[in-house]
Formats: structure tokens, sequence, C-alpha cells
């Protein structure tokens, strides 16, 4: 037979008692130094977080200011390219007006000293013939015969100017005009032994020609 056994009701509102340590002198200047330590780690990681920042900042403004500067550079190298290009455009546009209005200078000239020098021999056609004569008769000798071959029609201008020198100079001058129907009206050929002079119109108009062949057009 099994012994006899007793049920006691537990007592819920008992209370037990816990030991919690109690601070002891000296443990606050230990939590106060940790805090200290956390603080100056917290503010050291705030400012290496700002110096990380600003470094980032720099370098982001930098490649933005590099970049900014060859886009510039490149843009001012391609507006001196085309400024270039425009300023040799116009130097050779302006060659092209200068050689021309060389050119029409030269034509207009030419124009000009042919009209002339047909005005001059419609209006004293013996002019160039007295001139010759004088030319002639500052290389010949005294007393020698220099012949003044002309156009028929102007034998009696040429003896009239002969009559005039002879009037103004003490010496004899021999001195005589022939006709040649095969010169042309302001052409000469003044003749003597040792030389002569001619006078040639179309072969003047050549000369002139030739010394302006580089302003007149082909």
């Amino acid at each position: 037979m099994s012994a006899p056994f007793s049920i006691r009701p537990f007592g819920f509102d008992e209370i037990f008692e816990v030991a919690v340590p109690l601070p002891q002198e000296g443990d606050g200047d230990d939590l106060r130094l940790r805090l200290a330590v956390l603080e100056a780690e917290l503010a050291l990681l705030r400012t290496d977080a700002q110096a990380e920042l600003a470094r980032t900042r720099a370098e982001a403004f930098a490649a933005g200011l590099a970049q900014a500067q060859g886009e510039q550079q490149v843009a001012l190298l391609a507006a001196v390219d085309a400024l270039h290009a425009a300023v040799e455009g116009v130097e050779d546009q302006m060659a092209a007006i200068a050689a021309d209005a060389a050119q029409e200078a030269g034509v207009v000239a030419h124009a000009a000293a042919e009209l002339l020098a047909g005005h001059a021999l419609a209006a004293a056609p013996a002019t160039a013939v007295d001139a010759a004569i004088g030319r002639a008769l500052r290389q010949v000798a005294r007393g020698q015969e220099v012949q003044v071959v002309v156009h028929p029609d102007l034998v009696d201008a040429v003896e009239d100017l002969i009559a005039t020198r002879q009037a103004a100079d003490r010496r004899r001058l021999h001195l005589s005009a022939l006709g040649d129907p095969q010169l042309a009206p302001g052409d000469a050929h003044v003749r003597w032994d040792t030389g002569g002079i001619v006078l040639d119109a179309a072969a003047r108009a050549a000369a002139v020609r030739a010394a302006m062949a580089d302003l007149l057009p082909d």
C-alpha cells in the first residue's frame, strides 16, 4: 500500500528578493569616460563624412569644370578655324577683285592712250614727225643732208615745219620732205647717211600693249 501524500496550495503572492548590485563608487566616472569616447568617435565620424562629401563635391566640380573647359576649347578652336577659313576666302576674293580691277585699269589705260594718240594724230599728224626731226638734228653733223619721208598728205605740213626750223636756226639745214603713199599718216622715216629714225604708229601701239601685257586680258 502506497504512502500517503498531501497537497499544499502554491502561494502566488509570495515575494522573491533578487540581489541587484548597486553601483559602486567610481562606476560613474567610467560611464562618463565611455560616453565621452563615444561622442568623440561620433564627432570624428561626422567630420570624416563631411570631408568625404566635400572631397566628392570638389572632384565632381573639377570634373565638370574640366569638361566645360574642354568643350569651350573645342568650340573656340572650331571658331578660330572657321575665322581663318573666312579670312582666307576674303583674301582670295580680294585678290581676284584686285586682279580684275588691274586688268580693267590696264584696258582703260590702253584705250585712253590709243584714244589720245589717235586724237593727237588727227589734230596734228606732223607733230611726231617734227619731234623726230629735232632728234635727228641733234645727232647729225653740220651740213649733213637729212630726208624726211612721210605720207604724201603730210609733205606740205612737214615742209612748213622745216621752214619754221630754218628760220629759227642760223645754220643751213639740209632738210627735205619726200612723200611715200605706203606710209600711214603720222608715220615717218627720217634718214641720213649714218643713221635714221623710224616712226611707226602700229609699232608704238604694239610696244604699249606688250608693256601692259600683264594687265591686259588675253
